[in-house]
């Protein structure tokens, strides 16, 4: 379950200090840039109850890690209906809009 609270929405508060609230869907090349900028995704953490993320999956993403490989060129597409207004104090919306991800009958 993704999120900061682990209950599936990109939402924030106070508590949240990492403001994960870009509901992005990853990418191999993303989660390779995201363990070597020292946060590993990919790998299980049992003692978390985290199963580890592969390409293809949605999660909810710190703003600034997403703005962090957007600089880079390995941003991930952001699902817009299901990231937070919070992400805009962190990323401008047309690039959030340039990434933005589309299923097949869009």
């Amino acid at each position: 379950m993704t999120g900061f609270y682990r209950d599936g929405l990109c939402r924030t508060d106070a508590l949240d200090e990492g403001r994960h609230v870009v509901c992005a869907q990853m990418t191999e090349e993303f989660l390779v840039f995201s363990k070597a900028a020292g946060n590993d995704l990919s790998t299980p953490r049992p003692e978390y109850d985290f199963p580890g993320l592969n390409a293809g999956d949605f999660w909810c993403l710190c703003a600034l890690r997403w703005k962090q490989a957007f600089d880079a060129g390995k941003a991930p597409r952001v699902k817009l209906e299901a990231t937070s207004e919070a992400a805009l104090a962190y990323i401008e919306i047309q690039d959030l809009i340039a990434h933005a991800y589309r299923t097949i009958d869009e």
